[in-house]
């Protein structure tokens, strides 16, 4: 996971800036313009915290530091260390090291967000970027309960600071033991009751669970009006029932022996093997929604089967653009169309719904699914990486050829022509069932 900072060093800058930044380094623009530099003394450092001098912490000053450019930055640090010492504070030789090293790095386009966060976190009182499976998102972008969480912790740090159950200079030399104290010591708050009952990580995780249900919501409901548009313009696509019948018959077989592909199929679909719908278009159209939405009771449970956790991995990886792209190309190539993985990574790549004949309504939680999937597979050369999204749909065609959805030479049936829409709108449907 790319590391996050938190800080105000770029604000304004938006995350991927921010990540991007981190990759290749905190570059000065040779023609950026500022304001008329302000130095920075140990007075305007307790100004923008808040605090007296002789109250102020590490954390304190290297914020103070991080809004300025590094040059003003780097020049102002003389004054700040001994209005900090006049004060009764100031702080160590290890600090002020670790500051003028920082800074430097920084103006000489070399240092990573990484390296940024890592420095601020060795003041002590910085919470750790991520923190069991909570990550902390950047300031400007925090919720409201996770800025009181964050403002919270911080407290929490700073009292543990003032016991000498945290000592900056261990951090900064990296001390494995130190590190690994500081570490366990976020942990046990974020995971114990706080007096009002609440316990920070629980709140903190089902906040973002609810943030990403609701943005999946949103994806499906965009992805369900684009395959309606599709399926309006492409017209009727008229069932064929005895292609339908001897692709059930052949299912049922399939899935009552054991091994692949009857296990990923009832894996996928949720079904029961000796409880399938006694209807054949039902049966079908479970199995087909399964393969683009795997959803069976052990999902996410180690089955002790590699293969098919991958085979499941991959198909989770193929996002609500993919599926779109993919679908798009089919229903309007009908019967026959070329359903290679080849070809379906090809649809995807090749895939725009801002075209007129495309899904005009589609907003922008899809646009932003398309610039993850694009990142997602762009190569080092920034070239779209075929072969991963290749491998992605492998376990799809596999289990289409088992549906009758593709034949033996991976072009489209009539049954996947009528079928593979179908089977994507329940996909993409409300949860409580309804269209509309």
């Amino acid at each position: 996971m790319c590391p996050r900072y938190c800080g105000p060093i770029w604000a304004g800058a938006s995350c991927s800036e921010q990540l991007s930044s981190g990759r290749s380094g905190l570059r000065r623009s040779a023609n950026r313009r500022t304001l008329r530099g302000v130095n920075l003394e140990a007075d305007r450092v307790a100004d923008l915290a808040g605090r007296p001098l002789s109250a102020l912490t590490r954390r304190d000053v290297a914020l103070a530091l991080l809004t300025m450019p590094p040059g003003e930055a780097l020049g102002s640090l003389p004054g700040i260390r001994r209005g900090m010492l006049a004060a009764g504070n100031p702080l160590s030789a290890v600090f002020w090291s670790s500051a003028e090293a920082i800074l430097h790095k920084i103006n000489d386009g070399v240092a990573t967000v990484g390296d940024v966060r890592t420095w601020l976190e060795a003041t002590g009182t910085e919470p750790n970027g991520i923190i069991g499976l909570h990550v902390w998102d950047e300031m400007s972008e925090r919720s409201q309960l996770a800025a009181e969480m964050h403002t919270r912790l911080v407290s929490h740090l700073e009292e543990r600071l003032e016991t000498g159950e945290i000592d900056p200079d261990l951090l900064a030399a990296a001390d494995p033991a130190a590190c690994q104290a500081h570490i366990e010591l976020q942990e046990r708050w974020m995971t114990s009751a706080l007096p009002d009952g609440r316990v920070p990580m629980d709140v903190l995780l089902d906040e973002k669970d609810e943030e990403l249900f609701a943005e999946w919501d949103a994806a499906d409901a965009d992805a369900l009006a684009g395959i309606r548009a599709l399926l309006d313009r492409v017209g009727d696509r008229p069932l064929p029932r005895e292609e339908l019948r001897r692709a059930s018959a052949r299912l049922r077989q399939d899935i009552a022996r054991p091994g692949w592909p009857g296990r990923l199929l009832i894996e996928c679909s949720g079904l029961r093997p000796k409880r399938l719908p006694t209807d054949d278009t039902e049966l079908w159209l479970r199995l087909a929604a399964g393969v683009a939405s795997p959803q069976g009771p052990d999902l996410g449970r180690p089955s002790g089967d590699d293969e098919l956790e991958s085979e499941l991995a991959a198909i989770c990886s193929i996002d609500h653009f993919d599926w779109l792209a993919v679908i798009t190309a089919l229903a309007d190539g009908g019967p026959g169309t070329a359903a290679s993985t080849t070809d379906l990574a090809g649809y995807v790549r090749d895939y725009d719904p801002e075209e007129p004949d495309d899904a005009d309504d589609l907003d922008d939680s899809l646009d932003e699914e398309d610039d993850a999937d694009e990142d997602l597979f762009l190569s080092e050369d920034d070239e779209f990486d075929d072969l991963t999204l290749e491998s992605l749909f492998l376990p799809v065609t596999s289990l289409w050829q088992v549906l009758g959805a593709i034949d033996e030479e991976e072009r489209l049936t009539a049954l996947g022509w009528w079928g593979l829409p179908e089977a994507m709108l329940r996909v993409w449907a409300p949860a409580d069932g309804t269209q509309d």
